[in-house]
Formats: structure tokens, C-alpha cells, sequence
């Protein structure tokens, strides 16, 4: 039963007399506030940034041969999304995207928990991955190309080379740092390395690994548009190329749009997933 919070309630004509109040009924607007405000603050954000790009080309304050208002690049999206050329690119960049990215995931997290949980191992491969990490993905882009050709094989390979690290050194600082405390428990109630693993170590070093996934996915994008300026018949990246040069300002910027949605759509996701693998940690509520 909930608890109330008594009222003093004086009608006219009448003494002063107590009235209950239930005590959720304020948690809960304040909930509800808390919600309302946490959505509102971005939507005014979006608001406002797209508001001065609709006005700044209608003013005169930027030339709108270069950047034409939202409106217009908002018709540009829709014709390109209606003839299915929208659709067609986005398919190509996602697949290589996803592709790359999926390789980087399966050989990084692995990687990164034999180096952070064997010492051995660290001291035998930190030296050529302090090498490989300080070197550009993009500075590769040619030699990827010279080797492995100018078709998707040496787009995948970037992508997935690029966001290979991200993952990579956010799994090792996740392992690293959990509680030893945690680990310690553990072992004093006999659980076997493996269980150890699945039980304490994983779960702790969930948020870290996500943190890196997250940076990995926004990596990925970048380094595909990048890789598909060059060579590329198909994606994202070639549209923005094409529609640049044969000066077709409002599709270039309608393929930036998608880019970005893209990646907010990568970000959600990514995040609402790790909400869901770490809803042990949330504290629960009174």
C-alpha cells in the first residue's frame, strides 16, 4: 500500500482538516516531467539547427547554390527514396558496413579478452598492435586497394581494419578493470575459470565493450563513404561523389542526410542493446 502525504485543506467557512495524498502520485509526474524533458531538449535542439538551415539560404547569410534551405533538400531525399536510388545505395553501403563491421566484432572481442586476461599473450602482440593502432585506416586506403583490388574485398577489409581497434581496446580496459573484489567472490565459491567468465567478467566488461562498438559503428561509416569515393559504382559514399560533380548540390546533401540518419539509427540501437545486457547494474527503483 502506497504511503500519503497529509494536505491541509481549508474550504471557505469552514476549520482547517487534513486530506491524504497519495505519495506515487508525485513520484510519478516527476517521472513524467523528467521524461517529457529529457525527449523535448533534443527535439528543440533538431528544431533549431534545422530552422537556421531553412532560413540562412533564404536570408543571404550563406549562398543557396551551395546550401539550399531543408525544404529543399528534404525534396531531394523524397525523389531519391521514390525512384529507388536512395534505397539501392543505402543497401550497399550497409552491407559492406555491416560486413566489416561484423568481422571487426567477432575477431576483436576474443582478442581483447585473451590479451587483458593473459599476460603472455599481451607482451607477444602489444608491440604490432601499438604499430598497426597509431597508422590511419583511411593512409591504408591505397595499399588495401593495391592488394586486395578496387571491388568490396578491399572496402570490407578498411572498414573492418578501422574498426577493428575501437573494439579491440575498449574490451581490454573493460576486462582490466573490473572489481577484483568481484573476481575474488568468485573464486572463494569455486567457480571455474569458464564460469568465472560468463558470470563476473563478461557481464562487468559489458559496458566498456559496447562504448567501443559504439565508436567502431560511427568509425565504420566514415571510413565507408571514404572508401566508396573511390571506385565505387554503388553506396552512399559514391552518390555524394556523383552528385557533387555533376553539381546536383541537393542530392549531395540529401546523401549526407541519410548518412547521418544512418548513424542515429546505428546509435540507438547499439545503445538499447547494451541497456538490455546491463540491466542488472540499474539500481532498482523504491
Amino acid at each position: 500500500m502506497s504511503s500519503a502525504v497529509p494536505l491541509l485543506v481549508r474550504p471557505r467557512g469552514a476549520t482547517l482538516r487534513a486530506v491524504s495524498v497519495p505519495a506515487g502520485l508525485d513520484r510519478a509526474a516527476r517521472t513524467t516531467l523528467t521524461t517529457v524533458a529529457r525527449v523535448t531538449k533534443p527535439l528543440l535542439a533538431f528544431a533549431l539547427l534545422l530552422g537556421v538551415w531553412e532560413l540562412a539560404p533564404r536570408v543571404g547569410l550563406v549562398d543557396e547554390v551551395f546550401l539550399p534551405p531543408f525544404s529543399v533538400v528534404v525534396q531531394a531525399f523524397a525523389e531519391l527514396a521514390a525512384n529507388g536510388q536512395l534505397g539501392e545505395h543505402i543497401s550497399a553501403s550497409l552491407t559492406r558496413s555491416v560486413t566489416g563491421f561484423s568481422i571487426a566484432l567477432v575477431i576483436a572481442v576474443p582478442v581483447g579478452i585473451a590479451i587483458a586476461w593473459y599476460k603472455p599473450v599481451s607482451d607477444f602482440v602489444n608491440p604490432v598492435l601499438e604499430l598497426f593502432r597509431n597508422t590511419a585506416a583511411l593512409a591504408l586506403l591505397p595499399v588495401f586497394v593495391l592488394i586486395l583490388g578496387i571491388g568490396e574485398t578491399s572496402k570490407i577489409a578498411l572498414i573492418g581494419y578501422a574498426t577493428f581497434f575501437p573494439i579491440l581496446l575498449n574490451t581490454i580496459t573493460g576486462v582490466r578493470t573490473v572489481d577484483p573484489l568481484l573476481v575474488k567472490s568468485a573464486v572463494s565459491l569455486g567457480f571455474s575459470p569458464l564460469r568465472l567468465f560468463q558470470k563476473v567478467i563478461l557481464p562487468a566488461a559489458v559496458p566498456s565493450i559496447f562504448t567501443g562498438i559504439r565508436m567502431a559503428a560511427a568509425g565504420s561509416i566514415l571510413v565507408l563513404i571514404a572508401a566508396e569515393m573511390v571506385g565505387a559504382r554503388a553506396g552512399l559514399g559514391y552518390l555524394i561523389t556523383a552528385a557533387q560533380q555533376n553539381f546536383q548540390i541537393p542530392q549531395m546533401y540529401a546523401g549526407i542526410v541519410a548518412i547521418s540518419l544512418i548513424g542515429l539509427g546505428f546509435n540507438f540501437a547499439l545503445v538499447a542493446l547494451e541497456r538490455r545486457l546491463s540491466r542488472w547494474r540499474t539500481a532498482p527503483t523504491a
